[in-house]
């Protein structure tokens, strides 16, 4: 009960802080602080996304005032347009702001803000449409059906109503989404022929489900059953949601497909950004987003050519204490443990249940061992799923999901299960380092319980050269502790970060220096010794996803060296918690940042 009235209080607080923005706009046409405008434009970008307050959860005790369970985006050209000049009058209000006015958090988030939107502005004008908003890992086909099966709540017959609403508006959504495709068409921009190929087999694979196969009617049977309705109130929903399956989602997906059909013969003969108009501006700009550096593509390209050529050494070693010899070949090896029936799971029927166990059990033995390197472990708890089946093929090896603010859904860490040599007994404890605890979930839940930020601080900003830098750094905080003592888990850690090392070569092989998608895709393999599932899905990622893949080394490597600057500095009164709370504490803010941060604790 005390959790219910806190949230309530809380979500009544946000109300409150929106109207008094709002009377502050009206009247002194200023809001009365920064904090107190970036709250307000937060809570309007939110509550134009019908999908983030979903999200978040708490504001569904609300959704008699917002009615966004029933909605989603429907984002079309002018939404475009409209975002960018709002976007220049927020920059214009933010630099308004004169920093001898603020505190110093304030500034701080200034910097952070300022930042934020100035790449976006740049971003919004010169590059509206150098992106693939159908592809085969994030697309917005794949993202609307998870947000509906994963994240929209049914747990009362209102909640299974709005689903159904939802439903109904997806041909109006695609059919905005279609004004952007078809501009971006006018551009000559298009994805390579194998994202056309994927995404093409996942809309034909969706538009011809047998009726009950369907995910969108498969997860709402299963939730409807548990709530013990009325027989003719459950009939009655199952009636309305085969109606907007007919009716709305596949008309919906059938235009998409119809889209990617039709524009398939104009396919990207190339597969990096460059081959796009300005494709090398647009490919320094996304390295600034994702990295939050001024690192050159060329910079990038050679610390990952020295972080592989470390860590293999450190392998080698490794190989060498276990009897393989000296020098082996690292991707032979790795290869070869991979094809060791020792180190994975039979292909039986239940593989996937007992996956996920073992999973689990690694999560909960970290979470206990890990208790002493921090001041506070989240509140938020975090479970293993599998991937659902109708992504997996193309998914990534895992990812995280964050959990709901008032507690309703856990934080959840999905691995992929698709093919058994994805999952390698000796890299499961490195993967689940990375998305649950010390990495992903610990980060995030921490961050989303933080009272202490401003609204701001805790959700208006985030960027993967910190959330993604820090489960890096995690896997090799947990090795440090001792959870991966059997060497060949310690293989498993290294050969995650060889492979994110690995990812800063090819990522800007790809889209700076001209490499193919095979080329990058066989020297992956060769440095690496993954699977060829895994590096074909991963080398297909980056070339829809430009610069992402380079924020996780980066982001370590700065986690790290600050780390080793505060060892130096404080020497015996460096407490590991102490540095742990500097970079946890204050949001996902930038890496530069992160560094000022960490300097004033050492100035303390």
């Amino acid at each position: 009960m005390k959790k219910i009235i806190r949230w309530v209080i809380y979500s009544l607080g946000i109300i409150f802080t929106v109207g008094l923005v709002y009377l502050g706009n009206l009247f002194f046409f200023k809001p009365f602080s920064l904090d107190h405008y970036l709250a307000k434009e937060l809570i309007l970008e939110m509550l134009d996304s019908p999908e983030s307050l979903t999200y978040l959860g708490i504001v569904d005790r609300f959704n008699w005032i917002t009615n966004h369970q029933s909605k989603i985006s429907i984002t079309g050209l002018e939404d475009l347009k409209e975002d960018l000049i709002d976007s220049k009058e927020i920059k214009s209000i933010l630099l308004s702001y004169s920093d001898d006015s603020l505190s110093e958090q304030q500034q701080i988030t200034k910097k952070i803000a300022v930042f934020d939107v100035t790449n976006f502005i740049e971003e919004a004008e010169a590059f509206p449409f150098h992106n693939y908003p159908l592809n085969q890992i994030g697309g917005m086909h794949l993202n609307a059906v998870e947000f509906m099966t994963d994240i929209h709540p049914i747990r009362n017959l209102k909640e299974a109503e709005a689903y159904i609403e939802r439903l109904n508006l997806f041909d109006d959504s695609f059919k905005a989404s279609l004004e952007i495709l078809n501009a971006q068409r006018k551009e000559g921009i298009f994805p390579p022929k194998f994202v056309f190929d994927h995404v093409i087999r996942q809309l034909g694979e969706f538009l011809n489900y047998e009726e009950n196969e369907n995910p969108l009617k498969e997860v709402f049977l299963r939730k409807i059953k548990d709530l013990n309705l009325d027989p003719e109130a459950s009939i009655d929903l199952i009636s309305k949601l085969d109606d907007a399956i007919e009716d709305s989602v596949n008309p919906g997906f059938r235009l998409l497909f119809d889209f990617m059909n039709e524009t398939k013969p104009e396919a990207n003969r190339h597969h990096g950004v460059w081959s796009l108009p300005k494709g090398d501006e647009f490919y320094a700009l996304r390295l600034r987003v994702y990295t939050t550096t001024n690192y050159s593509a060329s910079e990038i390209h050679d610390i990952g050519l020295s972080e592989v050529e470390r860590i293999t050494e450190r392998m080698q070693q490794i190989a060498s204490e276990l009897g393989f010899g000296n020098k082996v070949n690292v991707g032979q090896l790795m290869n070869g443990l991979n094809e060791d029936s020792k180190f994975l799971y039979p292909d039986i029927p239940e593989r996937k249940e007992t996956v996920v166990e073992d999973y689990n059990s690694i999560v909960e033995e970290t979470w206990k061992e890990l208790e002493a390197y921090f001041h506070k472990m989240p509140r938020s708890k975090v479970e293993v799923r599998a991937v659902p089946e109708y992504s997996e093929q193309n998914q990534a090896g895992g990812y995280y999901m964050s959990p709901a603010l008032d507690g309703s859904r856990p934080g959840v860490f999905y691995a992929n299960l698709y093919d058994i040599k994805q999952t390698p007994t000796y890299s499961m404890r490195a993967l689940a380092f990375h998305e649950a605890i010390p990495g992903h979930h610990l980060q995030v839940a921490l961050n989303l319980e933080n009272e202490n930020l401003t609204l701001y601080r805790r959700f208006g900003y985030g960027t993967s050269a910190f959330s993604e830098g820090w489960a890096l750094y995690a896997e090799r905080l947990a090795l440090e502790s001792g959870l991966a003592d059997d060497p060949y888990d310690e293989l498993g850690v290294l050969q995650s970060e060889l492979f994110r090392a690995v990812r800063l070569v090819v990522d800007t092989g790809i889209h700076f220096k001209r490499w193919t998608r095979e080329e990058a895709m066989a020297y992956m393999k060769r440095v690496t010794g993954m699977s060829d599932t895994e590096v074909s899905t991963e080398i297909e990622r980056y070339i829809v996803w430009p610069g992402q893949a380079c924020s996780y080394k980066v982001g370590m490597l700065k986690i790290l060296e600050l780390r080793e600057k505060a060892k130096q500095e404080m020497g015996e009164s460096f407490d590991i918690k102490d540095f742990h709370s500097a970079v946890l504490d204050q949001g996902q803010p930038p890496l530069f940042i992160v560094e000022d941060l960490v300097g004033k604790m050492l100035r303390k």
